[in-house]
């Protein structure tokens, strides 16, 4: 599996592995989901698309920074998504990020809440080359 929930003490990490960075950030947008909704691949429909564009001063903060906007769309626009294309790239000052995603609004009817994600927090955050891909750990304040 590509990435994998943790217990952290009263938060919950997850751990993330893919063959490029890009594809790191695809995973971590998936992984975040799953903490929002049981089951997101089942229940979760491709209908509407939202576009995003970042830019941090390192790496890792700006996949702090993409699963943040990620929660942000959760909480303000009540979206799940389940679909990511990532870009990434490097511009002088710093990495950039540019995305789709695409997914739906949450239908009490059709999709479980599973948990209340409050924060993306710096608590652990790491990204970095593994082997042949790139690995990611973050924690999340639930």
């Amino acid at each position: 599996m590509p990435w994998q929930v943790f217990d952290h003490t009263a938060d919950l990490g997850l751990r993330v592995e893919a063959p490029t960075r890009a594809a790191l950030f695809e995973e971590a947008g998936r992984a975040l989901t799953s903490l929002f909704v049981e089951a997101p691949g089942v229940t979760v429909q491709e209908r509407e698309r939202l576009e995003f564009a970042l830019t941090a001063v390192e790496p890792a903060d700006l996949l702090f920074d993409w699963l943040h906007a990620l929660l942000v769309a959760f909480e303000v626009r009540h979206m799940l998504l389940v679909r990511f294309a990532v870009e990434l790239d490097e511009a002088v000052d710093g990495p950039r990020l540019r995305a789709s995603a695409w997914g739906e609004s949450v239908d009490r009817s059709r999709h479980r809440l599973a948990h209340e994600v409050k924060a993306i927090t710096y608590h652990g955050l790491f990204l970095r080359p593994d082997g042949d891909g790139w690995a990611a750990e973050v924690i999340v304040d639930v």
